[in-house]
């Protein structure tokens, strides 16, 4: 019974949330100041029939994923050489402290001015983790022990097996956490990035028409989407970051 109750634990706990909202709305008995989660779901069947759902979704996705896999690119990388050449990390000391203390909307103006809403979402997800990940991979390459460091160069070991050995235990779980977090970030920001840009067919701007006309069971049904596709996208991720790691630390067999 106590391995049952664990194993149902979460899906019981989210239940008890949903039948409290419901709970809720019906207590309100006004859909147009809180819509229950049966409504959201019904108002959610309703746009998953249409193209328009799945183009819009497509959209926002893609963007997000796009900014998010270039600021992954380039934090490990940039963060990499700085460890590598200091002088560089000082140089770039300046901007990343600077993107991490901006204001979200701060971004978003000037996107909207640089490069046009289209590419808002791209743009801001990029400028909001890519902070996150420069920051937790030179804190996980920091970590290397440097008597272990000084060993390697005096056997002359191969760089490739320094980075297996050596960098790449000490850098995983530090970018996995700062995965999570930004995975988590990029979802947010861009949606927030689409709600003042309002870029056609895009989450954000569904939300914003949901605010203006009041449908606040197609606002809660988009919020649905929007947490769906975050977790997907996060577990996917990092699923696919952690068979990496193993591989490269060789931990893991890859099978043909």
């Amino acid at each position: 019974m106590a391995d049952l109750l664990l194993r149902w634990k979460r899906p019981l706990i989210v239940l008890a949330w949903l039948l409290l909202w419901q709970g809720a709305s019906w207590w309100v008995d006004e859909p147009v100041i809180l819509a229950g989660p049966l409504e959201a779901l019904a108002a959610l069947a309703r746009m998953g029939m249409t193209a328009a759902f799945w183009q819009t979704v497509l959209f926002t996705g893609l963007r997000i994923a796009g900014g998010f896999l270039l600021a992954f690119g380039a934090g490990v990388a940039l963060a990499a050489a700085s460890v590598r050449w200091p002088l560089l990390g000082d140089l770039l000391a300046p901007a990343v402290t600077a993107m991490k203390s901006v204001p979200v909307v701060c971004f978003v103006i000037l996107a909207l001015v640089w490069v046009g809403s289209d590419r808002l979402t791209f743009v801001i997800v990029f400028a909001i983790v890519f902070p996150i990940l420069y920051v937790q991979t030179r804190e996980g390459l920091g970590r290397v022990d440097g008597a272990l460091l000084e060993m390697a160069e005096v056997f002359r070991m191969p760089a490739w097996r320094r980075v297996r050995y050596l960098y790449l235990p000490a850098l995983m779980p530090s970018l996995t956490s700062g995965c999570q977090l930004a995975l988590g970030m990029s979802w947010k920001s861009g949606v927030a990035a689409e709600v003042i840009g309002t870029p056609l067919h895009s989450v954000g701007q569904e939300l914003y028409f949901a605010k203006i006309y009041l449908e606040i069971d197609r606002l809660f049904a988009w919020t649905f989407v929007i947490i769906l596709l975050s977790l997907a996208f996060e577990r996917l991720f990092l699923l696919l970051l952690g068979r990496v790691g193993r591989v490269l630390e060789g931990t893991d067999d890859v099978r043909m």
